[in-house]
Formats: C-alpha cells, structure tokens, sequence
C-alpha cells in the first residue's frame, strides 16, 4: 500500500509540474488552449508508445460495444477543460494556488463519489472522520492562500 500511495503522490506532483511547464509554454505562445492541444498530443503519442509496448491483450468487440457512448468522450472534454483552465489561471494565481484550489474540487468530488458509489464505484459513506478530513483540508486551503505571500 506504501508504495502505491508514493505512487500516487509522484503521480500528483507530475501534474503539477506538467502544468507549471505547459503554463510557461501558453504564456510563450500567447495561447493557452495551443499549449493544452500541445500537451495533449504529445500525451497521445507517448499513451500509444506504452500501449503498444506494455500490453498485448486488447478488448474484443463484444467488449468494445458495451462501453457506453459517453465513456468514449467525457473523460476527453473534462481533460481537456481542467487542463486549458489551469493553463490560463496559472500565470494569474501561481500554481500552487491552482493546485490547492484543484486538489480541493477533486477530493471533495471524490467524496461525493465514495458516499454515493457514483460510476459503479465502491461505496464508502461520509463519516465524521472524513468531515472533520474536509474540514482541515478547506482551512489548509485557506492557509496556503493568505494574501500577501506572494511576490511579484
């Protein structure tokens, strides 16, 4: 479990840098959705690189079939809109801001997720253990953002 938690934090921090990067290359080409399309090419060739170099049993038709049709698409525009926004609000908030503020809304959508069991996912209700989680979570948010701590 430890390693997969590092993992998993290794993997948050990619995010962040990738954004921090990509946020400087909008900025240099006055463009935040080219740096997102940019961004999101390169991760279509090298997704395609592993893809064919990792894995040699594909889904059959059947298989491919009973996805629904949303699945197919959703998790693209969602993508793609988190990422353009975190091009443009980077330069104006600094990324760790937008990386708190982002950290925010995904653990508290996953929350609602859990509790509910949304997307066929396992249920793990809303305890007081996690609300008392949340509630430190929006006072670190609120800590990491103080005005004045920011030099410019």
């Amino acid at each position: 479990m430890l390693q997969l938690a590092l993992l998993a934090i290794f993997a948050g921090a990619a995010i962040a840098a990738q954004a921090a990067m990509n946020s400087q290359l909008g900025q240099l080409l006055k463009n935040a959705l080219l740096a997102s399309s940019i961004a999101f090419s390169s991760s279509v060739i090298f997704s395609l690189l592993a893809l064919l170099t990792f894995f040699r049993h594909f889904p059959d038709w059947p298989s491919i079939k009973a996805v629904p049709v949303y699945l197919w698409f959703s998790g693209g525009v969602l993508s793609a809109f988190a990422i353009a926004t975190f091009y443009w609000l980077i330069p104006k908030m600094g990324v760790g801001s937008v990386m708190s503020f982002a950290l925010t809304g995904q653990l508290l959508f996953a929350v609602l997720v859990s509790h509910f069991g949304w997307f066929q996912l396992p249920v793990a209700p809303l305890n007081i253990t996690k609300m008392i989680g949340i509630a430190a979570l929006i006072t670190g948010i609120i800590l990491l953002n103080l005005p004045g701590d920011r030099i410019r």
